[in-house]
């Protein structure tokens, strides 16, 4: 592979070893002669250089409304490596209708490399030709593509989805959503200026993760490009361009040699290197070190030993494809001085392969006691996708830490369920899914009265049958037309009827969200709905203590992103503490037990568009509850300072999160005072929004302290710097549990590629922490300035984000 700018080239003869695969997605503006919709399938068949190469595959296209769609995805048995540069996919669409001969309804072919020899890919619009069999010579008669000089309108806005699906356009959701909406619109109108349109096919190539181009293999392979005399662009390709220098590579391999070790040892670095060393082992994890960087670190590995944050750069600068150096390293590895668990979480990320390296980093995880290791469960679930067996040093840790803690047990277990999902590492999770049933299985009770590890894992199998019975419920729930009330009358109706032995549970049942608690049954009567489209459900448990606990239950939303966030919120919420500073955030708990299902802890509150609603506004909120006449605007002073401290909590973690899509119905508030975020569907940066403010403020916050002039919002301003430089003292904890979560399929983490580098940004280390604090108190006066009258435009923009 040959890599130039943002291309690369893939040598097909020998490289691309995948089946060719596209989808029929649906046929357009088919008009036949027969009253009822015709009977219709399509033949594709695949020519090289002209001649048919393989046998032909048939599709039956099945009519709805105007279109014929099919969107099923075909594979043929070539290659792509076994491609021609004149390769063509020709499709003829039949007509079966009559029982008899087939009638051809038309046909059309395409190339599939253009004229720069580059793979084409996404959706591809093909133009039929009437009553004609596609015929796949060179040239072809029943060509695809619509002449330059017969493309109008709609084969623009056309060809810019496709960039845009290819991701060649930028995605901004508002945006996209209004030019959605006017292509629709012109679409319409052309296709009512144009009476007769063409019938047409609509197909999807695969897409790749760069460009792929057409190279036939050896030297000089590509005819240099004709020098232009017009104005224009040429590309001229590179076939030496990426490869490895042997001069430099040959001077390099001397450099590290076994021989040069002895010398090593006694080198100490100069003041500049030392400096250079010290800016290197402060780079963030998702900083790639440069050729001479890694050199340096090499060379002075010996004077390094002793400084633990220098051991992951060093990790990156070994060549671990050669085998002698990678000995060396590991047993550098062993006598390093021993790193953080921050650290070692970067060393499981798909970044490091060695075994070795892997194995001591779960070395260094295995000091971290359960509270701590509750934290990464997550992050550490996922990087089992990246480990080389299905019984890795890792997954045999998670599994014997479960053993002793029930809680580890429950979250891993479920953790796995929601990964079974992945075709391509099913097996993985399957193969730690039965590990860790069959070693809780041989647990032994103890004479304390431990249950038995049969007992246990019973325990934990019957919370997944807790939640198939409450997504029947919420079936059954949703089915029902009316009012909300109507639902609610239901849903209390099924619990004391068809499922009424939810009410009294034969065995205490392990609370998913809180596995230490044990849930004996619903209360019915203490049971509702939300008022949403998904109408999930808000169900009152007993508990085995006497008490009751409260869950929402929802199916048909990916509760993972929030899981996520929420699971940020409770570590950082752990590391301001670790500091002394309680900023009385609630890190509710959540739990996705599937791809679209999952649980959250309901916490009695209201939300500030209810309260404002109610009462006008925050202060005389708080009054009802903590009123103190002596106290600030009437209100104890315990309260308030819960208030503002929640405040300043949540505004410097949705900023460093880059929370989108506040409003006052996602902002909720305690009698206590303590103010939280829910729902976060836009993290890193998305907002469906526009002008989204850099902090998410909103007046009435702002006005319950005291407006902008107060006592209480200095103290509150002085709140966020503090948190925000604590926060940044554990960057990298935070970028390397978001690195692990990169292939999880989440959809804010996994679509955008740059969201790592997006999350480093809204930490500054490019400032100290005088800097940040003078950078963040801007921040707080630019987000909070723009909520009042008096400013101009651009912040009126950022003001118009709350309405």
């Amino acid at each position: 592979m040959v890599g130039g700018g943002n291309e690369f080239r893939f040598f097909l003869s020998c490289d691309i070893s995948l089946p060719l695969a596209f989808r029929v997605l649906h046929a357009e503006h088919i008009l036949l002669t027969q009253q009822k919709a015709p009977e219709l399938f399509v033949e594709c068949k695949l020519y090289m250089d002209g001649i048919l190469f393989g046998l032909p595959v048939k599709t039956r296209l099945e009519p709805s409304g105007p279109t014929y769609c099919w969107n099923e995805l075909i594979t043929l048995s070539t290659k792509y490596r076994d491609l021609t540069s004149l390769s063509q996919l020709a499709f003829t669409v039949w007509d079966v209708s009559s029982g008899e001969e087939p009638e051809i309804v038309g046909g059309a072919t395409i190339f599939l490399f253009n004229s720069k020899r580059q793979l084409k890919t996404g959706r591809q619009k093909l133009r039929l030709w009437p009553k004609k069999e596609a015929d796949g010579g060179v040239p072809t008669t029943t060509p695809g593509k619509v002449p330059k000089n017969e493309r109008g309108e709609i084969e623009r806005l056309e060809r810019l989805v496709n960039k845009y699906e290819r991701g060649q356009i930028h995605h901004v959701d508002w945006l996209d959503r209004l030019a959605f909406s006017a292509m629709e619109k012109a679409k319409e109108k052309e296709c009512e200026r144009k009476a007769n349109l063409y019938p047409s096919l609509v197909i999807e190539l695969c897409s790749f993760e760069h460009r792929v181009v057409f190279q036939e293999s050896g030297a000089n392979f590509y005819i240099p490009a004709p020098v232009s005399l017009s104005n224009e662009l040429v590309t001229v390709w590179d076939p030496e361009l990426g490869r490895t220098n042997p001069s430099e590579h040959k001077q390099l391999k001397l450099a590290r040699s076994l021989t040069r070790g002895i010398v090593d040892r006694d080198l100490k670095p100069s003041s500049n290197e030392r400096k250079l060393l010290q800016t290197i082992i402060k780079f963030p994890p998702t900083r790639t070190l440069e050729v001479d960087e890694k050199q340096l670190v090499w060379k002075f590995r010996f004077s390094l030993m002793s400084e633990k944050k220098a051991l992951t750069k060093f990790v990156r600068s070994v060549d671990w494809s050669d085998n002698q150096e990678a000995k060396q390293a590991v047993e550098l590895i062993g006598k390093w001085e021993t790193i953080d668990v921050a650290d070692a979480l970067e060393l499981l990320s798909p970044d490091f392969e060695s075994d070795e390296v892997r194995g001591y980093a779960v070395s260094v995880l295995e000091r971290a006691d359960d509270e701590e290791l509750q934290c990464y469960l997550l992050q550490l679930v996922q990087a089992l996708r990246f480990e080389r067996s299905d019984k890795s040093r890792l997954a045999l840790f998670l599994v014997n830490r479960a053993l002793s803690n029930i809680e580890i047990a429950s979250f891993l277990r479920w953790y796995i369920l929601v990964e079974l999902h992945s075709p391509a590492y099913a097996r993985r999770y399957y193969g730690t899914y039965d590990m860790l049933e069959n070693s809780m299985m041989k647990l032994v009770g103890r004479e304390d009265g431990d249950e038995d590890g049969f007992r246990l894992w019973q325990s934990l199998t019957r919370q997944t049958d807790l939640t198939a019975q409450l997504c029947s419920i919420m079936k059954d729930v949703r089915n029902v037309r009316g009012s909300a009330q109507k639902k609610i009358e239901k849903l209390r109706q099924l619990l004391s009827g068809v499922f009424s032995e939810l009410t009294n549970f034969d065995e205490p049942i392990r609370s998913p969200l809180a596995p230490t608690l044990l849930l004996t049954g619903v209360v019915p009567q203490e049971s509702s709905i939300f008022k949403s489209a998904l109408n999930p459900l808000r169900l009152t448990f007993k508990t085995a203590n006497g008490g009751t606990y409260k869950i929402i239950y929802k199916k048909g939303d990916d509760l993972r992103q929030d899981q996520l966030v929420i699971q940020t919120v409770s570590l950082m919420d752990r590391l301001l503490k670790l500091e002394n500073l309680d900023l009385h955030l609630t890190p509710y708990r959540v739990l996705a037990t599937g791809q679209d299902e999952g649980m959250l802890e309901f916490i009695p509150s209201s939300s500030l568009a209810q309260i404002l609603s109610e009462h006008r506004s925050i202060t005389s909120y708080l009054q009802k509850f903590h009123p103190d006449e002596d106290g600030p605007f009437g209100i104890t002073a315990q309260c308030l300072e819960t208030f503002i401290k929640s405040c300043a909590g949540y505004s410097v973690i949705t900023y460093i999160l880059g929370v989108g899509d506040r409003h006052l119905d996602n902002l909720l508030l305690t009698d206590d005072g303590r103010l939280f975020h829910v729902d976060f569907a836009f993290i890193l940066g998305r907002d469906p929004k526009p002008f989204p403010p850099p902090m998410k403020l909103c007046k009435e916050m702002v006005e319950a302290m005291g407006g902008a002039e107060s006592q209480y919002y200095t103290r509150f301003k002085s709140y966020c710097c503090e948190a925000y430089n604590i926060l940044r003292k554990s960057s990298s904890l935070i970028l390397n549990l978001f690195k692990l979560m990169e292939r999880s399929g989440i959809p804010d983490i996994s679509a955008d590629e740059s969201g790592g580098l997006k999350l480093q940004e809204k930490f500054r280390l490019d400032l100290d922490d005088e800097e940040a604090i003078h950078f963040f108190q801007d921040l707080i006066n630019e987000s909070v300035s723009a909520l009042f009258p008096q400013m101009v435009e651009t912040i009126h923009r950022w003001a118009q984000y709350w309405r």
